[in-house]
């Protein structure tokens, strides 16, 4: 298999096989975030089947980060001695089928045991498909990480929506999650297999088995964890800022996280567009400003539409970032998927710290100052943007 063809001009062109790698890494990145979409719509069924409240719901919504975060360092191992392709196939299709156990539980504790795992292995399956997203990028000589963000932002939202549709027809988690797991798997496992295998691979010495990131990949990933703290924040809290310091509907409210959501997807959609006009570092630099003018939107709206203005500039502002934060990982060292690894390492503890010092600032104070402290993480984005200068 070659990675490029001679066009007429006699110019070097990416080989089909690469396009054909790069279509098959959009639908994998697409059942990834369907997955996710899936079971995020259904945590109330699933809180209500358990039995628990908010408390011990909001501790059992830790496990998926601290399994991704325990699974990652052992990641980059993995990814040498095991091909692309297979290691993204098998990961992929546990992680499709994995969505059918949070419905299972009936204990806190059992639980909890299942959502760390299940985020072991969708740590796994994220590390992987993104090591296949920045071999396809170098490949083609050309940015696509970011519109392979966007496809895994579009996949949350038709998950969130398949749950939605069949929570209003009435239809349990049970047989829902059953049937998407299969078609989701049968559809990742069809579209690995056009994926390619990294040739550098064996022409390097394996990464040790268990390996902490390396000071410029712990640079880039600070990078990552002050944009998905940003987005944590816009997911999670938007409905709750509308609601209690706007003074608008529940419908504004849910419309302010649809707002978010589809502003990123949109933004990743065609951010690799943009990325290709303005390069990397001034593409983060300017993303950064433009979520940190949200936020700081946010905590200064007057009123609602302002507000909604604010949440929609923050999910522009954030879009683009993470997928650059990878791409630059993928640059580092002579171990892609390690430094990919050690990057969503860091940047994924947003997960785990966001929802406790949002929530702790804001029952001391207010979400209004919450949202400052957001404003100051994004605007870091802006400030530390030339880390991503890779070689």
């Amino acid at each position: 298999m070659t990675a490029t063809a001679t066009s007429g001009r006699g110019v070097a062109a990416p080989a089909p096989e690469v396009w054909q790698a790069r279509r098959a890494t959009a639908v994998v990145f697409a059942v990834h975030g369907t997955v996710t979409g899936s079971f995020a719509a259904r945590i109330p069924w699933i809180a209500s089947h358990v039995g628990v409240g908010l408390g011990r719901l909001g501790v059992a919504l830790l496990m998926p980060g601290i399994g991704a975060m325990l699974a990652m360092p052992f990641s980059g191992r993995l990814a040498h001695r095991y091909p692309l392709p297979p290691f993204v196939r098998v990961t992929i299709v546990a992680w499709c089928a994995g969505l059918v156990l949070p419905a299972l539980p009936r204990s806190f504790a059992l639980l909890c045991a299942v959502l760390l795992c299940l985020g072991a292995v969708a740590g796994l399956a994220d590390m992987a498909m993104n090591a296949e997203g920045v071999l396809v990028e170098k490949l083609l000589g050309r940015s696509v990480m970011s519109g392979l963000h966007g496809f895994w932002s579009t996949g949350v939202l038709v998950g969130a929506a398949v749950s939605a549709v069949a929570s209003h027809a009435g239809v349990g988690a049970r047989p829902q999650f059953l049937v998407e797991a299969a078609v989701l798997a049968a559809i990742g496992a069809a579209a690995a297999r056009f994926l390619l295998a990294d040739p550098t691979t064996v022409e390097t010495d394996a990464p040790p088995a268990f390996a902490l990131p390396t000071r410029p990949v712990l640079l880039i990933g600070l990078v990552g964890l002050c944009a998905v703290f940003g987005e944590q924040a816009g997911t999670d809290w938007s409905a709750l800022y509308i609601r209690r310091e706007l003074g608008g509907s529940a419908t504004a409210a849910a419309f302010a996280v649809s707002a978010f959501a589809v502003t990123m997807a949109v933004s990743r959609l065609a951010g690799d567009r943009v990325i290709r006009r303005l390069g990397p570092v001034r593409t983060v630099r300017l993303s950064g400003v433009c979520a940190a003018v949200g936020a700081v939107t946010v905590v200064l709206a007057p009123g609602l539409a302002v507000g909604l203005g604010g949440f929609a500039l923050l999910g522009v502002g954030v879009a683009l970032v993470v997928p650059l934060v990878f791409a630059a990982a993928g640059r580092v060292g002579v171990h892609p998927a390690r430094s990919i690894a050690g990057v969503a390492g860091v940047a994924y503890a947003s997960g785990l710290v966001a929802p406790g010092v949002i929530g702790g600032i804001a029952a001391a104070s207010s979400l209004t100052a919450s949202f400052c402290l957001v404003a100051c993480l994004v605007a870091i984005i802006a400030l530390a943007a030339g880390v991503l200068d890779g070689p």
